[in-house]
């Protein structure tokens, strides 16, 4: 079983253990069944490496953030002043609070291209986020679903002597946990997969089986 390092994508093993392999190969009757040693198509690697990607891109913590009440608390800021109540249409008054929010560098910007909402949305949640705003809480922990705000679901972290069922601090982290879990599991797979096919004989080499 001994390993050679000197050329891991051809071979992991010595010549001695490809011998043993061969011959066991050959001699196996495998129910009848014969069993060549092709190589794994081109195409199906490439469709594995793209799948995993895309599957990793789609599900980035950073892209499937919820929006939170906090990305709108700009916009609603904005819903009672005269110039956005002298406008008439409410697709206008949209693009007159989505202009200005813009035009002063609002640090949530990537959020609220992501996840835009309507004049009519807005209405739905307004008088929630400003109770939240009274109450003087973190609207980074509120999730805004459908017309309602409600608290994060996500656990967080727990507060220093946190106490009650508002004693974690439940801002969703642009990177979550189980990714990193993803991650080492697919890099598992990917190595486990590589390491059984280059234990077994090179490609170049068919068995025979003239048994």
């Amino acid at each position: 079983m001994a390993w050679r390092l000197d050329a891991p994508l051809y071979t992991l093993t010595d010549e001695e253990q490809n011998k043993a392999a061969r011959a066991l190969w050959e001699s196996e009757p495998l129910g009848g069944i014969t069993e060549d040693n092709n190589r794994v198509p081109r195409p199906v690697v490439w469709l594995l490496g793209l799948t995993i990607i895309t599957a990793f891109l789609a599900t980035f913590p950073l892209w499937g953030q919820r929006p939170t009440a906090a990305i709108y608390e700009e916009y609603i800021a904005l819903m009672d002043t005269p110039e956005v109540q002298a406008i008439e249409s409410d697709e206008e008054k949209m693009a007159h609070i989505v202009k200005t929010v813009k035009a002063k560098g609002s640090k949530w910007e990537a959020l609220q291209d992501r996840h835009p909402v309507t004049m009519d949305d807005l209405r739905m949640i307004k008088d929630q986020i400003i109770e939240l705003q009274r109450n003087n809480v973190n609207l980074q922990e509120y999730t805004v679903v459908g017309p309602w705000v409600v608290l994060a679901n996500f656990e967080g972290n727990v507060r220093p002597n946190g106490e009650g069922p508002n004693d974690r601090i439940r801002i969703q982290p642009w990177w979550d946990k189980g990714y990193t879990i993803d991650i080492f599991y697919v890099i598992y797979f990917c190595l486990a997969v590589t390491i059984a096919i280059k234990r077994l004989p090179e490609s170049t080499w068919q068995p025979k089986h003239s048994h």
